[in-house]
């Protein structure tokens, strides 16, 4: 028998690269409690890979889960170079919507309607995240309608195009439901994870399966 695990969500974090995906993941991290108040975090927590660190990009996905008022977030960081797109497609087949990490300047770039279009192809719910809107050539509001325009090149349907927008400027651990008026946290981006991406579904009486996605050694 199905059943729905309301206590967890699973999504992917995507984006073009330098979009600022990896700096939202350290963020939640850090604003979930992962770490104690005291520890010292260094930037880029996920990128383990030393070519990832001195590089500054994210080449293999990663995954990690926060705590967010009892509900489980198992989060996976996608690569956002075009080089490494064959990631993405992997990642997003083992989650149930995903956050789509968009620069509040730059707009729609070639790999944000890539992911996007793999994404939409799934059917999966997706999240807008306007980042770095702390820049001050942020032009938000051409951002959001550069992101709709691409949801309907993609033909996405009325639910996808019904998707939560969310302002962050995720280096200040900042986030709102309007460019104007954004709160000291994440929390608007937690609760919209919480509400708009589905539960799991899975059945308690099958037997136990394990599919192995990441391999790693220290």
């Amino acid at each position: 028998m199905l059943t729905k695990r309301e206590d967890i969500r699973n999504i992917a974090i995507i984006a073009h690269v330098d979009h600022g995906k990896t700096t939202l993941v350290d963020e939640l991290l850090k604003q979930s409690g992962v770490f104690r108040e005291n520890q010292e975090v260094a930037e880029r927590v996920m990128d383990s890979n030393d070519i990832e660190r001195e590089r500054g990009i994210t080449i293999l996905s990663k995954n990690t889960a926060v705590t967010y008022k009892n509900t489980k977030i198992n989060i996976i960081d996608t690569p956002g170079h075009a080089d490494f797109g064959g990631e993405v497609e992997r990642v997003l087949k083992m989650v149930d919507g995903a956050v789509l990490v968009v620069d509040a300047f730059e707009g729609t770039m070639p790999q944000t309607k890539f992911v996007l279009k793999k994404a939409l192809a799934l059917k999966l719910p997706v999240i807008v995240c306007v980042n770095k809107i702390d820049r001050p050539e942020a032009r938000c509001s051409e951002v959001v309608d550069e992101v709709l325009e691409l949801f309907m090149d993609l033909d996405a349907d009325d639910k996808q195009l019904d998707c939560p927008f969310i302002y962050a400027s995720a280096k200040n651990g900042q986030s709102g439901t309007d460019p104007s008026n954004v709160g000291p946290t994440m929390e608007p981006l937690f609760e919209a994870i919480v509400d708009y991406i589905p539960a799991p579904v899975g059945d308690k009486e099958a037997g136990t399966q394990v599919l192995i996605s990441t391999i790693d050694y220290n």
